[in-house]
């Protein structure tokens, strides 16, 4: 008898872990019990063990290893992981590796040569490790593995829903359904203006047959007793029509409508601009559904028209669920309350569904019409598959096939044989090939451009402040520069009168030296002058003493 060992895989937010179970055959044979124990740590203990651990290197690492793991690809580190911890099997023992997911075990047994088992007793078990691995794991607490979960969980979530914001098809599904609630909304508003204008100008409704036009013409011409000739070349481009123009003017004259008082009058008039308004918004919704269905679905637009291939997303869900239909569920979408009814009834099926709203139907006669919508639902099915599946947008492959759609209906008529579909999809394919590599070039070009323009932002941020640093250099250095002219000013300026006291010194000493001559040879000439100098002084001052009397 070979003995059978049962290893578990753990994969954790936080890393791998091996588990191996006591008692194999036994426990296998006693699942209650396991499922008794698994409440009860120190019991689940003593059934599983831990072997190995492998924690995540990074949250980048984690996401990746989680990915591979539920599209069923063995990873590199879940490889390595086993390889190096999982036993190998020997002649008396077998080991068996128990996981959580039949692919991720195909694949484990095939790259590894593991037999793996995902029934039996290992569910309960990998339910325990679950609810006891932050105690079997050394330095995990609950909190920390809480953590873990959360951020993987996170982060899984956030990659799994990322996709292309230009190709959003939940938008085109939200505008679609405001537009079918628009249209009921202005067909009513519209009524109700009809009915209250009618009252004061009642010949007005048979002249004016458009909706959005009646508005326009009541909002203009507000009291029909004050409508004068000057007021004819405006209603007449409201109109576009001159005969139209004159008829309403005609009608004025001659109505036999009540007289309204002004505030009913202003009253209408709001009334009437709320209704324009709608029928403006809904024109600018519109051509934002076709763009936005030239971005997400071209093919099928260009096959079946905008407004029905958006019904169609519409009623599917989403593009990537309309593409998974097959062409019988496209031909009846939007009918399924008739078919169910034929089916109860035992009755006829209904042919077409949200297709019969196309111009193919109508144009086909009433024999070939349940031909062209099953052709026509095939068709779609391909549309619809080529843009969810197709990395490049492009139009290509709806128009060829609009233009199948167009020789099978020739062939209903006149018997004129159409082109093969092999000799079409091969055009189709060499024009799609071109087309998309126009389409990358442009993309190239866009991102250089792009990067050119991030650089030249970049360098003139780079020379403005290299600027705003010069000129804060430049002034300490200019205030320097002062300083240096004034010392250099200050120093010429000593020298000179350096200079200059050298140059007066002997000149000085020769003066000197000759006084002293003098003063020695005639010193009674020193006395006289000094006693003329003493009698100098009173005269000066009686003279002086007589200008203050004066």
């Amino acid at each position: 008898m070979v003995a059978q060992t049962l290893h578990v895989l753990f994969e954790h937010a936080s890393g791998y872990g091996l588990f191996r179970v006591a008692e194999f055959e036994e426990v296998g044979m006693m699942i209650p019990q396991v499922e008794q124990s698994v409440t009860d740590l120190s019991r689940f203990n003593s059934i599983v063990k831990l072997v190995a651990f492998s924690p995540f290197k990074s949250g980048h690492n984690a996401l990746d290893n989680i990915n591979s793991i539920s599209e069923g690809v063995l990873h590199d580190d879940l490889h390595l992981f086993l390889e190096t911890n999982f036993p190998k099997p020997g002649k008396k023992e077998k080991c068996i590796l128990g996981v959580g997911d039949s692919k991720i075990g195909a694949a484990i047994q095939e790259q590894l040569g593991i037999s793996c088992q995902h029934t039996g007793v290992v569910p309960e078990i990998i339910r325990g490790i679950r609810v006891h691995f932050h105690n079997m794991v050394k330095g995990l607490t609950a909190t920390s593995s809480l953590k873990a979960q959360l951020g993987l969980g996170h982060s899984y979530s956030r990659a799994k829903v990322k996709f292309n914001v230009n190709r959003q098809d939940n938008m085109i599904i939200q505008s679609i359904c405001l537009l079918d609630q628009l249209d009921k909304d202005i067909n009513t508003f519209s009524m109700r203006i009809r009915e209250w204008y009618s009252y004061h100008f009642p010949e007005l409704v048979k002249i004016v047959n458009d909706n959005y036009m009646f508005a326009r013409v009541a909002k203009y011409i507000k009291n029909r007793k004050e409508f004068t000739e000057d007021m004819v070349e405006g209603l007449e481009e409201i109109v576009m029509d001159a005969a139209k123009a004159k008829a309403i003017i005609d009608a004025s004259k001659s109505s036999m409508g009540m007289d309204i008082s002004p505030i009913d009058l202003i009253n209408i008039q709001r009334f009437a601009d709320r209704v324009i308004a709608l029928a403006d918004y809904r024109k600018s919704l519109f051509e934002y559904l076709q763009s936005k269905m030239h971005a997400v679905a071209p093919n099928l637009a260009a096959l079946i028209g905008e407004q029905v291939g958006a019904r169609l997303i519409s009623h599917a869900g989403s593009l990537t669920s309309l593409a998974k239909y097959p062409a019988s569920t496209v031909q009846i979408l939007g009918a399924e309350k008739a078919l169910f009814r034929a089916l109860k009834t035992r009755g006829n099926t209904p042919k077409y569904g949200l297709i019969f709203h196309s111009t193919f139907i109508g144009r086909a006669g009433a024999k070939n019409k349940g031909r062209i919508s099953r052709y026509l639902a095939n068709k779609c099915s391909i549309a619809s598959r080529l843009d969810c599946f197709s990395e490049v947008p492009t139009s290509v492959f709806g128009d060829h096939l609009r233009e199948q759609v167009e020789d099978r209906l020739k062939f209903y008529e006149t018997g004129d044989a159409p082109k093969k579909n092999i000799d079409v999809m091969k055009v189709a394919i060499e024009e799609a090939k071109e087309a998309s590599a126009k389409a990358l070039k442009k993309e190239r070009k866009k991102k250089k451009k792009e990067k050119k323009e991030k650089k030249r932002l970049s360098e003139a941020g780079n020379t403005t402040t290299e600027l705003d640093d010069s000129a804060v250099a430049e002034e300490p250095q200019s205030e320097k520069k002062k300083k240096k002219k004034k010392q250099t000013e200050e120093t010429v300026t000593n020298d000179q009168s350096v200079a200059m006291e050298t140059e007066e010194t002997p000149k000085e000493k020769k003066k000197k030296k000759k006084r002293s001559i003098a003063e020695m040879e005639s010193p009674g000439e020193a006395d006289v002058s000094a006693a003329m100098e003493t009698d100098e002084t009173p005269k000066k001052k009686k003279k002086k003493k007589k200008k203050d009397g004066d």
